[in-house]
């Protein structure tokens, strides 16, 4: 296996490992926000990343959470 192969390899984990855990949603917003309006401000990671989780758990279809 030569180096390119190992890196290339090393490429699809790690963009498999961000999509799984939900890394590329961020870089996907930043993206489409300032391809959109690059005039407005872009919210921080942890803005973003609390305004999805309080529409995850607003939304009943997302299923049952307890606490």
């Amino acid at each position: 296996m030569t180096l390119a192969d190992v890196r290339r390899v090393a490429g699809r984990i790690r963009w498999y490992v961000r999509e799984m855990t939900g890394e590329a949603t961020y870089d996907r917003y930043v993206a489409h926000a300032r391809s959109h309006d690059p005039d407005a401000p872009v919210m921080t990671r942890r803005a973003f990343e609390r305004d999805r989780t309080d529409a995850r758990e607003a939304d009943p279809r997302e299923g049952f959470r307890c606490c």
